[in-house]
């Protein structure tokens, strides 16, 4: 049998053609469906919108927000009254809002250009400019917090605080903010959520129609504050822009004038009073000048006292020559005594109300206030006492001017000033720019050398922003003779001594001196030697007198005041006149 023919053991296997392709397709469709499925799902589980709602918790009754963020602390609400804290009311009217607690007595003042206010914490009678008048609630203590009640402080600044009835937040508004707003236009109405993501749970829907203030955007998010005060994050496609709401400024009065709006500067001259008081009859005409101000005013003591050396026939002389009167007061360049009497509200409203009451007894039209030797530590309770003197001074009909040195690095006689506060409520700040070289200065110079005095002035307009029209310019009628003596080591000493105008021109005749010109100094100058040693002189005349004049009128000065008359040469008052009135 032949092999070949043989018939296998097995039926022969047949090939599977085309039986496992639809599986195999059905099953990629099977995974791919899955696939599909599972991105979707994801894809609806990431654009799912969080549905689940919270209430924020602040950790107040009653949280305060500002600008959508939640301040330190909590308000405290008696009924319909909202108390808040200092802190707060600084961080939004800012740290420099004249609101001053004394602890001392228990005392808070807040003062503005017209009002002064005293409230004592637990106290419902407060006072305003002196009157008495009451409080719905009254200022509180908590520690070391102060809680001010709203009232005066929104009718003095203007702050806005609402209180939202459903969840008591407290939201405040600066006078003058304009504050955007949107309406919600989503008709299932527009989400407000913890974070701007719409996976964030909802802190509360509001209805379409319904309004928000907008207080920040990112990322096609608004920051939004609710009706009920709650702040979150909503999708800016859910709202339109509406109108903008601005709040309102407090009323205030008429602003206080205090120079004749008719284009004239400001000629004021000193009278130094001593011991002898002067005699009118002896005083030439004084062409120009159109205020004087005699130092008849000083502090006697911590307690506030102050002395008067007032003179009513001066006055009327005054008046007569048609000057406005000004009186100084000064400090008795006392430290300790000033330091004593500026620390309390006692003791600082005993001096204004003796300063009133000398005003009004005597008919005078402003007070110059001259505080010099001062710590710099007493810096805030002299600005505090000019703030607490100011209104009370323009409920009188009175200017008040106040004088300061150039800005120096000397504690006693310049730090302790700060101009920039001073020059927002005072009428007028006369810069004494003299002394340059002071009576025992090491060095011999000229008492007020024109560039010298020219930087201090710019210095005060541009650093401290004392606006040109509050702004006079001081400028001496004495000037300093110097005397520099070689000592036998080969240093040298230096002495001075002040004389007024008319004697230095005697003592330059007498000596037969021809008076040059110094160029850095902008004055007129003269040396001479003598057995003493040489003699220096930096003379204060008819040129120094008109290049200061011509200062005064190139920044737009409000004027310019001489220290002091008893030195002036009869001469200098029309050169000043003239040059100050010049037509440009």
């Amino acid at each position: 049998m032949e092999l070949s023919r043989m018939h296998p053991p097995y039926p022969p296997r047949r090939r599977r053609t085309g039986r496992t392709a639809p599986f195999l397709k059905l099953l990629a469709l099977l995974l791919l469906l899955s696939a599909a499925a599972g991105a979707a799902a994801a894809w609806w589980q990431r654009n799912l919108p969080n549905r689940d709602t919270i209430v924020p918790d602040y950790g107040a009754a009653h949280p305060v927000f500002y600008l959508g963020r939640q301040l330190d602390g909590e308000a405290r609400v008696r009924e319909a009254n909202v108390l808040l804290t200092l802190d707060m009311i600084r961080a939004v009217l800012g740290e420099d809002v004249p609101i001053r607690y004394e602890a001392d007595s228990d005392s808070v003042i807040l003062t503005t250009l017209d009002r002064v206010v005293r409230l004592r914490t637990e106290a419902l009678t407060a006072e305003m400019n002196g009157e008495p008048f009451e409080l719905t609630v009254a200022a509180e203590t908590d520690g070391d917090v102060v809680y001010l009640p709203l009232a005066p402080v929104a009718a003095l600044y203007g702050l806005v605080a609402e209180v939202a009835e459903e969840t008591g937040i407290v939201t405040l508004l600066k006078p003058g903010q304009a504050v955007r707003r949107a309406e919600a236009t989503a008709e299932e109405g527009a989400a407000v959520r913890s974070e701007p993501t719409i996976k964030a749970p909802v802190i509360e829907t509001i209805e379409p129609g319904e309004e928000v203030r907008i207080w920040d955007e990112e990322n096609g998010w608004y920051r939004v504050q609710t009706g009920s005060g709650h702040v979150g994050y909503a999708r800016e496609s859910d709202f339109r822009l509406a109108e903008v709401e601005l709040v309102p400024e407090p009323e205030r009065e008429s602003p206080f004038l205090p120079w004749p709006a008719d284009g004239r500067k400001i000629n004021l001259t000193w009278e130094a009073v001593y011991q002898v008081p002067p005699d009118p009859a002896k005083i030439g005409p004084m062409p120009g000048v159109n205020v004087i101000s005699p130092t008849w005013f000083e502090l006697l003591d911590g307690k506030g006292t102050i002395r008067s050396k007032a003179d009513p026939s001066y006055v009327a002389w005054a008046h007569k020559r048609g000057y406005q009167v000004w009186a100084l007061v000064n400090n008795g360049f006392d430290p300790d005594r000033t330091t004593e009497a500026l620390s309390t509200y006692e003791s600082r409203l005993h001096m204004i109300r003796q300063l009133l009451v000398y005003a009004e007894t005597y008919n005078l039209q402003g007070i110059n206030i001259d505080f010099e030797n001062v710590y710099t530590k007493d810096k805030e309770n002299l600005v505090q006492f000019v703030r607490e003197f100011v209104p009370l001074a323009h409920e009188q009909g009175l200017v008040v001017s106040i004088d300061v040195t150039p800005k120096s690095n000397s504690e006693m006689w310049s730090l302790f000033l700060d101009r920039k506060a001073l020059g927002e409520v005072v009428d007028y700040m006369i810069v004494m720019t003299y002394d340059e070289h002071w009576a025992s200065s090491p060095v011999a110079g000229s008492v007020a050398s024109l560039p010298w005095v020219e930087r201090s002035v710019r210095r005060i307009l541009e650093e401290d922003g004392v606006p040109p029209s509050k702004l006079v310019l001081g400028i001496p009628l004495y000037t300093r003779v110097w005397t520099e003596k070689k000592k036998d080591d080969g240093s040298v000493e230096v002495s001075s001594r002040a004389l007024g105008m008319e004697a230095v021109e005697k003592l330059i005749r007498e000596r037969g001196l021809r008076p040059v010109y110094d160029e850095d100094a902008g004055q007129n100058y003269v040396e001479y030697e003598t057995e003493e040693g040489r003699h220096r002189i930096w003379i204060e005349d008819e040129t120094s007198i008109r290049a200061r004049a011509e200062l005064a009128r190139k920044y737009g000065l409000a004027g310019v005041a001489t220290w002091q008359r008893g030195f002036a040469k009869p001469e200098i008052w029309q050169v000043l006149h003239d040059t100050l009135e010049a037509r440009p």
